[in-house]
């Protein structure tokens, strides 16, 4: 960052941003029109989150797991065979046209069985071998008594509780005193490590880091590869809105509801505790990247997880605080709204002008354009329903009303309601087609 970067507005600091972000100083290409097609590309996108016309809608395709059946293997084969995983993808990196690529973001099978995780399934562990995915597994990995923990020490409350709750492998956690009792007592930390358990845990983390590296190595040649051609890495962080952390990850479904009633108060007091957390992780991630852009799930926001009056209370506050915190360090947050958000349109509206991208997945887009059109950039919605279910021609009308309408002035990404998994590879191309026929904008 620069020395004078505190000064700066966060419009100004977006632009340093978005400088970083286009530049190719330093970057390898393979041709001077792979670096003008790099360009392009962010250029496009740039100016979409600008409420501006580029030169024509962006697309990003929701490609999902779709390579790994088109190559005809499994999900868990997958898991286990990182090269043959990474060739897949790299069979249909020219398939698909858009201004993104199909990355693979696949577990490797023998890290995640060195884990032994507890809040996620997949083919073998909690699902049938021949299963697709993995399924996240939502428990009370907070009790609801331990709000005062939490909020007076979360980082122990991480280490010794969360932990070796999530994790397997982590168990052994529990058996090491409290982090702070170390103050002015240093060995006391390592006093656990006379136990057997212990070491059993400390050698099997070592095993899981060498895999999880040997694991990566070709997932970093083909993210170099995709650079080399022309294609900008999208995504340069991840955050969560603070209910969605405490709900899906700490309290579980029925435990946070429980909690809106019964200790409101303390909720309230967590979700303002992980606020400031939140906006670091995410500001973090796009200083490392140089992407700024940072992506948040959402997960129990929608219309049908609570009513207008409690998401105003217990949700958009602290979540609206997130945003703007890191919208005034010049990221871009990239808001994915999971089901639908037709009520909420009026409420999200409160932030400033260009600030932030909502990507939407069952939300009327049509209705999403009148209130939100000329104040933030819209992404969405293509449905997976007809992504996996329609005809070609009928997945390419649907996108050509999203960009003649959504699309109308700018400010539009054109993109699946959610990543696929099986999902046919006609309609993935009458989405590509789509946007490069109708999406040009006329000058």
């Amino acid at each position: 960052m620069e020395k004078n970067w505190s000064t700066l507005s966060p419009e100004e600091k977006r632009e340093k941003r978005f400088e970083k972000w286009i530049s190719t100083e330093g970057r390898h290409f393979n041709s001077p029109a792979a670096e003008q097609k790099y360009k392009d590309i962010v250029t496009r996108f740039i100016k979409a989150i600008k409420l501006e016309e580029p030169d024509r809608v962006p697309v990003m395709l929701p490609t999902g797991t779709t390579p790994i059946y088109m190559a005809g293997m499994t999900y868990k084969e997958a898991m286990y065979d990182n090269e043959k995983l990474i060739k897949a993808y790299m069979d249909v990196f020219r398939v698909f046209k858009a201004d993104d690529y199909a990355a693979p973001m696949i577990a490797s099978g023998k890290a995640s069985e060195l884990l032994d995780t507890k809040c996620s399934k997949y083919p073998g562990h909690g699902l049938p071998e021949d299963g697709h995915g993995n399924q996240f597994v939502e428990g009370e990995y907070m009790k609801s008594d331990e709000y005062d923990l939490f909020i007076n020490d979360m980082s122990d409350f991480v280490f010794r509780c969360y932990l070796p709750r999530t994790m397997g492998l982590l168990e052994p956690l529990t058996m090491f005193p409290p982090l702070p009792n170390s103050l002015g007592f240093p060995n006391m930390f390592l006093s656990a490590m006379s136990n057997p358990q212990v070491q059993d845990m400390l050698l099997k983390m070592v095993e899981y880091g060498r895999e999880e590296a040997k694991w990566q190595i070709p997932f970093m040649k083909f993210r170099q590869m995709a650079m080399a051609e022309g294609y900008p890495a999208m995504m340069g962080a991840y955050a969560h809105a603070p209910f969605d952390l405490m709900g899906d990850t700490l309290r579980g479904t029925r435990g946070i509801i429980m909690d809106m009633y019964r200790q409101p108060g303390k909720l309230h007091q967590a979700m303002e505790k992980i606020v400031p957390l939140n906006i670091k992780i995410a500001v973090d991630g796009a200083n490392m990247s140089g992407v700024p852009i940072a992506v948040f799930p959402l997960h129990k926001g929608d219309d049908t997880m609570m009513s207008d009056k409690q998401y105003r209370e217990f949700y958009w506050p602290t979540f609206r605080k997130v945003i703007m915190g890191i919208y005034e360090q010049g990221v871009v947050p990239l808001l994915f709204a999971e089901g639908k958000y037709n009520e909420r349109l009026e409420i999200i509206k409160d932030l400033p002008r260009g600030a932030v991208i909502w990507y939407f997945d069952q939300t009327d887009m049509f209705k999403a354009k009148e209130i939100l059109g000329n104040h933030a950039c819209l992404m969405g919605n293509v449905p997976t329903s007809m992504l996996c279910t329609a005809k070609a021609e009928d997945v390419k009308e649907y996108c050509r009303k999203l960009i003649e309408i959504v699309g109308k002035g700018g400010g539009y990404i054109l993109a699946g309601g959610a990543s696929l998994d099986k999902g046919i590879p006609e309609n993935i191309h009458a989405m590509s087609e789509a946007a490069f026929e109708y999406g040009v904008y006329k000058k």
